[in-house]
């Protein structure tokens, strides 16, 4: 089947929103952040530091996979998206469009010293978000695995090969 959404995944540091505007662009579809379609409500609790509870994630994660249908319908895009959980990755699968996930794999160590070098829109301070994200990580069964210590190139050439798109 082809694909349709590319589901770039992994804890906060590993490089998401970079691999998928460089994805999108290759593929030439839309990209999205799933961070910018967090409610005010999530939105507060992370500006306070406060990781996620799943009750948090459910409504955002619904949302998502309602938006699907009309991604699809244009001709795909790719979504960044921490997807932690199979429980999380499920409700994203219920939308029923064709899907791969990109899992960008890091280690907490070097997720802690990317996310030391830069802010986020929605974050100040990571180590509680970051812990508790690599506690949460159920790694996914059915993924393309990418390093995020690869280039990006490299990274965009192991998931999309320029010959695959002739």
């Amino acid at each position: 089947f082809p694909v349709t959404i590319w589901l770039v995944m992994g804890v906060t540091g590993c490089g998401k929103t970079t691999l998928g505007k460089a994805l999108a662009e290759r593929l030439n579809v839309p990209f999205y952040d799933a961070d910018d379609f967090h409610p005010p409500a999530n939105r507060e609790k992370l500006s306070r530091d406060e990781p996620l509870q799943d009750a948090d994630r459910w409504p955002w994660l619904e949302k998502l996979a309602g938006l699907m249908p009309g991604w699809e319908a244009s001709g795909g895009a790719v979504l960044a998206c921490s997807a932690l959980k199979e429980s999380y990755r499920s409700i994203l699968r219920r939308a029923g469009i064709p899907m791969r996930i990109v899992w960008l794999e890091i280690t907490p160590e070097r997720a802690s010293e990317r996310l030391g070098l830069r802010r986020h829109e929605l974050v100040a301070r990571y180590e509680k978000i970051l812990a508790g994200q690599f506690r949460d990580l159920e790694t996914p069964a059915h993924a393309l695995t990418v390093s995020a210590d690869l280039p990006l190139s490299a990274q965009v050439q192991q998931i999309c090969p320029l010959d695959s798109l002739n």
